[in-house]
């Protein structure tokens, strides 16, 4: 049997999106994922695992509305805010004639859904300094060849760093009333209170806030994210949604994350990060063969050295791994480094000094 004539032609094509653990890497030190140094204890109640969940998990969902500060009809758990990027596409966009937008370089899950949902890809630029202005993403859409469904933008982005200006959301809204706009905030809770974009979602039914558990709550094995957006697109999200996204031990350990307690705890834990963030800047620029860091509010910082291949495969070599981006537009010798902890960054930094360029 020919095993490639039974896949579909655009799978045939397909790209996976290469994870930090798809990568791989050989190594004890891994700053190359943004997932928090360490996680906190829970508990379990086991008594109700022969029990199919709730697709969506009542409690979760009020604890998660209650966070995010919306009704809890305005908020869909899924499986990683991942799974919402490819809810969002599978929903609003016909395969094969729609599309949506993104911004290089940006999150490359957005173009593997879309590539894996047989989903057209359009691309607005950036600024030379990689900021992104609402009228470079007006264009794009007003300009496309194919009708663009859902304009995707990370913000805090990822690899960069930066945000997306509340003003330039403000007028991205405004002139594109019918096209939806997905704000990731995977990394929100690094940023400032400034930075949250939740409020707009009662004002604006086409803006979509993704949010996840996996960076600064510390979860990111249990594979718990949201989408928080106007009734109506969450109803017509959970016609697409699998059975039973959130299992019975992912909704407890969730619950518990997202109580006073462990919010606060949460808190604590991003000051302390970005504490080490500011600290691993200035100990990096310090070195003679980094060009520039980027400032960032998330929970890594993307780098730029005279040579960041060489620098890459050095930290291999001991076993720290980190993450390149060497072959993203204008992102030539950068390299990611998430935040870990003070033990890992004084380890990456020691046998970074020994690196010679």
């Amino acid at each position: 049997m020919n095993f490639e004539k039974l896949i579909t032609k655009h799978v045939q094509k397909l790209v996976p999106y290469l994870s930090a653990r798809r990568i791989g890497g050989h190594g004890h030190n891994f700053l190359n994922a943004n997932e928090s140094p360490k996680s906190e204890g829970y508990f379990l109640n086991s008594s109700t695992l022969n029990r199919y969940p709730d697709c969506q998990p009542e409690e979760l969902i009020e604890r998660y509305a209650d966070f995010a500060g919306v009704h809890k009809s305005m908020v869909l758990a899924a499986r990683g805010s991942d799974e919402v990027i490819g809810l969002i596409i599978r929903t609003f966009c016909e395969a094969g004639s729609e599309g949506i937008l993104i911004a290089p370089p940006t999150y490359g899950m957005y173009e593997v859904a879309a590539n894996t949902n047989n989903v057209l890809v359009a691309t607005a630029k950036r600024e030379a300094d990689f900021s992104l202005k609402a009228q470079s993403l007006i264009d794009a859409v007003n300009s496309s060849s194919f009708k663009i469904k859902a304009v995707f933008i990370d913000s805090p982005a990822n690899p960069l760093g930066n945000i997306f200006e509340k003003a330039e959301l403000e007028k991205l809204l405004k002139a594109l009333p019918d096209t939806l706009i997905v704000m990731d905030e995977a990394y929100v809770e690094f940023a400032s209170e400034a930075d949250d974009y939740t409020s707009m979602v009662k004002d604006h039914e086409n803006l979509i806030i993704t949010r996840t558990l996996s960076k600064a709550f510390a979860l990111a094995g249990i594979r718990c994210g949201f989408a928080i957006a106007n009734e109506n697109i969450i109803k017509a999200m959970l016609k697409v949604i699998d059975p039973y996204p959130i299992s019975d031990p992912v909704a407890q350990i969730a619950v518990q994350a997202l109580s006073d307690h462990g919010v606060e705890m949460t808190r604590e834990r991003v000051v302390k990060c970005n504490e080490r963030r500011a600290k691993l800047k200035e100990a990096l620029e310090s070195l003679p063969f980094v060009v520039k860091t980027f400032d960032s509010v998330g929970n890594f910082i993307l780098v730029e050295f005279k040579d960041g291949p060489k620098v890459f495969d050095a930290m291999v070599q001991k076993g720290v791994i980190l993450r390149s981006f060497e072959t993203k537009p204008g992102l030539k010798n950068c390299v990611r480094i998430t935040i870990g902890s003070d033990a890992e960054l004084e380890e990456l930094m020691r046998y970074l000094k020994g690196v010679e360029i």
